[in-house]
């Protein structure tokens, strides 16, 4: 049943779970939002979401070194106590984050922290993409929603599907290691490096060096 993005808002507002929880759920309960809530509960999303008012200021900062030293990620991941931030499930978390950051290369952590220009600038290409197809101005704006959140899911960290399991979102992996240990966590910001990126690369002429060592 294709569930509407009124609905998904309203039970969001309700539990506080992830969107793509709350489209789940409903899509599951054909739409009743009393199933969808219960769905949630079961799955131990809801009460992952009542923890989402708590203050979250210990946790620790992970590293991923990949390539050989050539790609490396720091990643901040905060939670309620300095006790959960040593727990194992905690550790693990943030170690998977930051190897799913190396390899994704999410630009943000969630959708609001995309720039206005940019997310603006994506619109119009969508728009004048879609234009070119002669659909009417109103199924030109649906595509563009659907264009707009496929483009989330690719730069956006929440959104993306984790790279070890497919079949869920770093947000959904997020909430159930919230169950799991019991304490609000969130994932607050990381940053990528990349060898050498930003710099310009010497063009050197082979064939030179090579006469030059030959002394011609």
């Amino acid at each position: 049943m294709a569930v509407t993005a009124a609905q998904i808002n309203e039970l969001r507002k309700s539990t506080g779970a992830g969107m793509l929880d709350c489209k789940k759920a409903l899509e599951e309960s054909t739409g009743d939002f009393e199933k969808a809530v219960d769905y949630l509960r079961k799955k131990g999303l809801a009460a992952a979401a009542k923890k989402a008012g708590r203050t979250a200021t210990e946790g620790a900062v992970g590293c991923y070194i990949h390539a050989g030293g050539k790609i490396g990620v720091m990643v901040e991941i905060n939670c309620e106590t300095d006790f959960v931030a040593k727990n194992e499930n905690f550790q693990v978390f943030v170690k998977d984050i930051a190897m799913h950051i190396a390899a994704a290369s999410p630009t943000c952590v969630r959708r609001e922290e995309v720039p206005a220009d940019v997310l603006e600038r994506e619109k119009e290409i969508y728009r004048a993409k879609a234009r070119e197809t002669g659909k009417p101005e109103n199924i030109i704006e649906k595509i563009i929603e659907g264009q707009v959140n496929k483009f989330y899911a690719d730069v956006c960290l929440l959104e993306q599907a984790y790279v070890k399991d497919t079949d869920k979102t770093i947000e959904q992996y997020l909430n159930e290691t919230i169950a799991k240990i019991g304490e609000n966590m969130s994932i607050r910001r990381f940053t990528k490096y990349v060898l050498g990126e930003g710099l310009e690369k010497k063009e050197s002429d082979f064939a030179a060096e090579v006469a030059a060592a030959a002394g011609m």
